[in-house]
């Protein structure tokens, strides 16, 4: 008689550690409580979906707060593998000029349809609208629209995802079945910062500050534009320095934003510009040395006006504007989570030391990495290591 596995949780980490085990004479089940596989990786894929990143994997893997964890796994699963991988279904990829990988389509939805097929061909079973409910040693309880049943399983997988968008499907629910001894606290990743704003900024609000240096720490600047919103900041340069942000808020109760408007400009140059004719006003002047309306509008809202006219002030505002924040958006309106099931109470092939049954993998595990084909990779390659992991376990 076949062995018995069932995975909770039908997202990209799930379906890679069904992938893994398909290969092998087991009966799987995967149990998602939602009424279809995949939904925030769907949702990620609506603008284009940005499936890993072409650059070195020495490089790549330095993008991880978790690095030596997850390093053997997203080498081995890097994004020429995902790329053929890809290739595999029927999906061609491309390398944008960022570096970002993407499948040719752009859309999630094609390839997901051809995993999700490729699976069941393989005998994988999915049952939807079936939520976990409790789970004890190797027996599960499962809830659908008509029952409650338990069902035991020789190894079971969790790949129920971290607490961002719960209307997706991770809801966090899982916590419940662990210790919490076991799990790092979650906290937003990828998310907005809070800026509370005078109503003077109101015709900023979806504008962008172009081409500007940000920095939380002087060791690690980032490169980009941000767009200012009704609640603060929000860019891909924003989530870059949320790890320095929140280490800075553990350390010191405060959160400090620096910025460079105009990186192109060193400071004797701008000193320059800005000794400009005294009929000229200071908007006018402003705008010559290089200044758009939206960080012309930033500089009125952050700095004193009487230093306005003081060119050597304004030169080191303008090159080091420090902007004091209020906070991150919401966790429910994260990209993705840093916290999640810690690495030390699990064994190297992610089995948990408490439940040997138990194997986590994806977003629920304790790792972070900023947007651009990361958070995906390494919710693959903690899938396949984690299917791995129960091959081993189970041929034992």
């Amino acid at each position: 008689m076949s062995k018995r596995i069932a995975i909770i949780g039908a997202g990209p980490a799930g379906l890679m550690a069904a992938e893994v085990l398909s290969q092998y004479n087991y009966q799987i089940d995967v149990f998602e409580q939602k009424p279809s596989a995949a939904r925030k990786f769907l949702m990620a894929g609506k603008t284009g979906l940005n499936i890993s990143h072409a650059e070195p994997v020495d490089v790549f893997i330095q993008r991880y707060d978790r690095t030596d964890w997850l390093n053997p796994w997203v080498k081995q699963w890097d994004a020429q593998w995902i790329q053929n991988w890809m290739q595999g279904l029927g999906i061609d990829s491309y390398v944008g000029s960022s570096g970002r990988v993407f499948p040719v389509e752009m859309k999630a939805a094609p390839l997901l349809r051809a995993w999700l097929k490729r699976l069941m061909n393989d005998g994988v079973k999915f049952h939807y609208r079936h939520r976990c409910v409790d789970l004890s040693n190797n027996q599960l309880t499962i809830e659908n629209q008509t029952q409650q049943f338990s069902a035991t399983y020789d190894a079971i997988v969790l790949a129920c995802g971290a607490v961002s968008w719960s209307q997706l499907g991770s809801d966090g629910a899982w916590q419940q079945w662990l210790s919490i001894n076991e799990i790092e606290p979650f906290q937003a990743s990828n998310a907005g910062v809070l800026k509370q704003w005078s109503p003077f900024m109101q015709d900023c609000f979806g504008q962008p500050l172009k081409r500007v240096d940000a920095w939380v720490t002087s060791e690690r600047k980032t490169h980009g534009d941000i767009i200012i919103t009704h609640y603060g900041f929000e860019s891909g340069v924003i989530y870059k320095l949320g790890r320095d942000l929140r280490a800075q808020l553990a350390q010191q109760q405060v959160l400090q934003l620096h910025l460079d408007l105009l990186p192109d400009l060193s400071i004797e140059q701008l000193e320059k510009k800005l000794q400009g004719n005294k009929k000229q006003s200071l908007t006018n002047l402003w705008r010559k040395a290089g200044l758009d309306q939206v960080k012309i509008n930033l500089l009125r809202e952050i700095v004193d006006k009487s230093l306005w006219s003081d060119a050597k002030q304004m030169v080191q505002q303008i090159k080091y504007l420090s902007i004091s924040l209020d906070g991150f958006r919401p966790i429910e309106e994260a990209i993705s989570c840093a916290g999640g099931v810690k690495q030390d109470v699990l064994s190297s092939q992610l089995q948990l030391k408490s439940n040997p049954y138990l194997f986590c993998c994806g977003e629920m595990l304790d790792w972070d990495a900023p947007t651009g084909g990361y958070l995906l990779t390494a919710c693959f390659a903690t899938g396949r290591a984690a299917g791995q992991g129960v091959q081993h376990f189970l041929s034992r």
